[in-house]
């Protein structure tokens, strides 16, 4: 019997999470300088871009500018923020050339919408910087490694993201009882403070707290994984997936066990 693939390769993972992601800092290498605040984006092509105002240690840089860039992917979650990945791009800077600034800009405004990005469309002063990849180090949840510039470059974020995204956003506002109940009965135990943590061809994640945490007051959280028979091969098979899991017939649970 062939097993469903639990989980997207990791070139894919890692640059859904960036797609999805926002700089935090910007190291310069060997300035001796500690890591700066940053605002940008992710471009189409996974490249970290950096929104630059004056007076900021990148804005006046020459070119190929050795630099590190923290890129952290974030969900919503009872009103905070919660990180879901952090991935620190290293490379070198580029200027985005003139013909592709305002592509760049709207791809970037998608996930990070910014009001200076409009002025760095009309000869600055802010200025749009990119950083071309030399290596990517991933730390998401109890996975952490390092990918080079080929396999991170050549590889796409999972293809049905955005339609995910909104899948997501509705059942935790609006079925987190039927999530809850659906995670217990899988699991043969309770699952409390249940949220849709991720969601791609390949399955779901869900994040509810670990087992006596609620009472503990321990706060430990627990990431249960649930992949599909086979990869949705469609938006509109992703979501049938999904009610399969929220809203099952009796005997499909039966089944499963």
């Amino acid at each position: 019997m062939q097993h469903p693939v639990a989980a997207a390769p990791i070139p894919e993972r890692v640059r859904t999470l960036a797609a999805m992601a926002a700089p935090t800092h910007v190291s310069i290498a060997e300035a001796g300088l500690p890591a700066c605040p940053a605002r940008g984006g992710v471009d189409a092509q996974g490249r970290p871009v950096l929104l630059l105002k004056p007076g900021e240690a990148l804005y006046g840089s020459a070119s190929e500018t050795v630099v590190t860039v923290d890129l952290m992917a974030t969900r919503v979650v009872a009103g905070g923020e919660k990180a879901r990945g952090l991935l620190k791009v290293r490379g070198w800077t580029q200027s985005v050339p003139d013909d592709e600034l305002r592509e760049t800009a709207i791809a970037i405004a998608e996930a990070c919408p910014d009001e200076d990005l409009f002025a760095a469309l009309e000869d600055g002063p802010p200025r749009l910087v990119r950083v071309d990849v030399a290596h990517v180090v991933y730390l998401t949840g109890q996975e952490s490694g390092l990918l080079d510039a080929d396999d991170y470059l050549d590889a796409r974020p999972d293809p049905f993201l955005h339609a995910a995204e909104r899948m997501i956003r509705h059942i935790n506002e609006a079925h987190r009882d039927q999530l809850a109940l659906a995670t217990a009965v899988l699991m043969g135990e309770p699952a409390a403070d249940a949220w849709l943590w991720e969601l791609d061809r390949y399955g779901a994640t869900i994040k509810s707290a670990a087992p006596g945490a609620e009472s503990s007051g321990a706060g430990e959280d627990r990431f249960i994984r649930l992949p599909w028979p086979i990869p949705a091969a469609s938006p509109q098979a992703l979501e049938y997936a999904l009610r399969c899991l929220l809203f099952p017939r009796p005997h499909d649970h039966a089944r499963g066990r």
